[in-house]
């Protein structure tokens, strides 16, 4: 018995044929979305005027009381933004204004132990351990319900990238 695999458009529903470039869209942010970035498949015709809909936005951080020590972002158009500048310019005063610095990546003292269940199967650049590949092929469910749920992709046994990295069977 033999598995055929049938990619459709997230968008449409359109069956994707197997000559068919498929255009993959990750969803960074979307009032809608709860657990982080998704991936989407979709056609090119379906993405080829996404530019022509895109806004110009400005991203801002608001710094204040009310966030309870984290700052709010929020979004608005451009001209919005530059709306709020009256003495000069937006484009002057951004020219001008204090460059801020990202903060610090702090080191971490404590090393991650990829062969717990906590941590097996993130994407890591080490080498996997034994114990990693097998908690992931024993508990292939569980390890990926926690990695959706963080927004970092998951494990498919079928991938020959991941079959080798957690010794699944090879399935070609």
């Amino acid at each position: 018995m033999g598995k055929k695999t049938i990619h459709v458009s997230d968008f449409t529903g359109t069956v994707l044929q197997q000559d068919d470039e498929a255009v993959r869209v990750v969803v960074l942010e979307h009032p809608d979305l709860v657990a982080g970035p998704v991936q989407l498949d979709a056609t090119p015709a379906e993405v080829e005027n996404i530019d022509d809909a895109a806004l110009d936005v400005a991203v801002v951080e608001i710094h204040d009381r009310h966030g309870g020590g984290e700052p709010r972002r929020v979004v608005l158009t451009a001209s919005e933004f530059d709306a709020m500048a009256t003495d000069v310019p937006m484009a002057q005063l951004l020219k001008t204004a204090e460059r801020v610095r990202p903060p610090k990546a702090r080191k971490s003292a404590e090393k991650i132990d990829y062969g717990t269940l906590e941590h097996a199967g993130k994407p890591h650049r080490g080498r996997v351990t034994e114990e990693e590949a097998r908690l992931v092929r024993e508990r292939l469910d569980e390890v990926n319900k926690r990695l959706a749920d963080a927004g970092v992709r998951q494990i498919d046994p079928a991938d020959p990238e991941h079959a080798l990295r957690y010794g699944f069977p090879d399935v070609s």
